[in-house]
C-alpha cells in the first residue's frame, strides 16, 4: 500500500466535511422572506371553496365566495388568540410584502368580523381571487397563510 492510497479515505472525509459545512452556511445565510410577528402553524393553509378555478360566473349578478381554512382558527380583528386570524380576499392583485399591514381597498377586502364567506359582484372579464390570513392587526402570520390564486371569468 503506498502513501497516496493510505490517506485517500481521510482526504475524502475532509472534503465531504468541508462540503457539508459549506452547505450548512449557505442554508443559514440564505435570504428569508419577511413575515409578521404572529406565529401560525407550519401546516396551516387557506383555500377558496367556491367558486372553482376556471369557473365562469354570470355578469351583473353577485356571487358567493366561500373561504376555507385548515389547522388554524378564525377570530375577529382585534382578538389575539394563538393560531387564529381573519380572512382577507385579494381581487386582481398579487400578494404584498408579508411584514406589512394588508391594505383595505377594493382589491383587498377585509373580513375582520370573522366571516367565512361573502357575496361580491365583479365586472365582466377575467379576474383572480386569493385569500390571505391576517392577525389581529391585519398583518400576515409567520409563516404566511394564504390560498392558491384562482382565476374566474365573469360573462
Amino acid at each position: 500500500m503506498n502513501k497516496r492510497s493510505a490517506h485517500a479515505p481521510a482526504r475524502s472525509r475532509a472534503i465531504l466535511l468541508a462540503a457539508t459545512f459549506a452547505a450548512a452556511i449557505t442554508v443559514v445565510t440564505a435570504p428569508v422572506a419577511m413575515a409578521g410577528p404572529t406565529p401560525a402553524p407550519a401546516n396551516a393553509y387557506a383555500y377558496i371553496g367556491y367558486p372553482n378555478n376556471g369557473q365562469t360566473l354570470p355578469a351583473g349578478k353577485p356571487f358567493r365566495v366561500w373561504f376555507g381554512l385548515r389547522y388554524m382558527g378564525v377570530a375577529p380583528r382585534g382578538v389575539k388568540f394563538p393560531n387564529t386570524g381573519h380572512h382577507h380576499l385579494l381581487i386582481d392583485v398579487d400578494l404584498l410584502p408579508m411584514d406589512q399591514e394588508i391594505p383595505s381597498d377594493r382589491n383587498h377586502l377585509h373580513f375582520g368580523a370573522g366571516e367565512t364567506e361573502t357575496m361580491i359582484e365583479l365586472p365582466p372579464g377575467k379576474h383572480t381571487l386569493q385569500l390571505l390570513m391576517g392577525d389581529d392587526k391585519h398583518i400576515p402570520h409567520n409563516p404566511p397563510v394564504y390560498s392558491k390564486k384562482i382565476t374566474i371569468y365573469v360573462k
